[in-house]
């Protein structure tokens, strides 16, 4: 089992934003037991500003001054479908390039927020869209050997708002007040056909075209959707890959969340929960949420 995470997180706004130490987030990926590679990449992480301390004579009280100051969080699940090496370069290439992108372009955005609303929507599909391109470059000059594709589900964490974006069939999900919400729509030939009216949701999710991707990074076709959302203290947030979703119920997915202790014991749990039933494909989870400090 690869482990790979920290308790990264959040924010921004007007409104008082969580502190690193009120962040609990952990990310954890799984090869599965049938697959002998794993093509699924994460990131669990922060966007801050500010400087960090080596050493200094400043008290501690005083030292807080210097400290970082958390912005936002970022979070994003890749899922490589290009192919045994293809897939999981792509994977690890878009997490690479959307990390470069979103940290470069976040304070333009952040500045022209006030008058554009739609800066951040625009810099996460903007950017999705160029690590498309990228990729077929990529494929290009590897003279069609070689496809590199994968699906990416990224979270913006603002405060009190956060940016989802999603190119394929990785999900997010929110737990809020009790209630788990799927926040992404699936980019598959399944989801299509139900949207037709051709297929029902549940004939879908067994049908063969569950698997075949209608938009992927480095793909035929990248359609990238941000969707905007408003978080709170508690609410928490899962990103995933299919991996999980194709053993573990949404009702699996809720109790698990619910009755979370933190987020590396809920990672864990899910992905187990992803292998005992079979774990057919590789599993990838992050579980993310704000808490509140004592007195805050």
């Amino acid at each position: 089992m690869t482990d790979r995470g920290h308790s990264g997180g959040d924010p921004m706004g007007g409104l008082i934003r969580p502190k690193f130490s009120q962040i609990d987030a952990w990310g954890l990926t799984h090869r599965g037991m049938v697959r002998e590679d794993n093509q699924d990449h994460f990131f669990v992480g922060a966007l801050a500003r500010g400087v960090t301390v080596d050493a200094t004579s400043i008290d501690e009280q005083g030292r807080s001054v210097l400290h970082a100051e958390r912005l936002a969080s970022l979070a994003m699940v890749a899922d490589g479908v290009g192919g045994r090496r293809g897939g999981e370069e792509a994977a690890r290439t878009a997490v690479q390039e959307l990390i470069s992108r979103v940290s470069e372009s976040f304070h333009d955005a952040e500045h022209d927020q006030s008058e554009d609303p739609e800066a951040f929507s625009r810099l996460l599909h903007d950017a999705a869209l160029a690590c498309h391109e990228s990729l077929l470059q990529k494929a290009e000059r590897a003279g069609g050997e070689r496809k590199f594709s994968t699906t990416l589900t990224l979270f913006l964490g603002l405060w009190p708002e956060a940016y989802l974006l999603q190119v394929g069939d990785s999900r997010c999900y929110i737990l809020r007040d009790g209630e788990l919400t799927q926040i992404t729509r699936d980019q598959t030939l399944a989801q299509v056909l139900v949207d037709q009216g051709s297929l029902t949701q549940t004939v879908a999710n067994k049908s063969r075209w569950a698997d075949v991707l209608s938009s992927s990074i480095g793909g035929d076709e990248a359609a990238p959707v941000v969707t905007r959302v408003t978080r709170d203290w508690g609410n928490v947030v899962l990103l995933c890959s299919d991996g999980l979703t194709k053993h573990v119920s949404d009702e699996q997915i809720k109790s698990r969340l619910s009755s979370m202790s933190d987020a590396r014991s809920s990672c864990e749990l899910l992905v187990q929960d992803a292998l005992d039933d079979g774990g057919t494909d590789n599993v990838t989870v992050i579980v993310g949420r704000a808490m509140r400090s004592d007195g805050l």
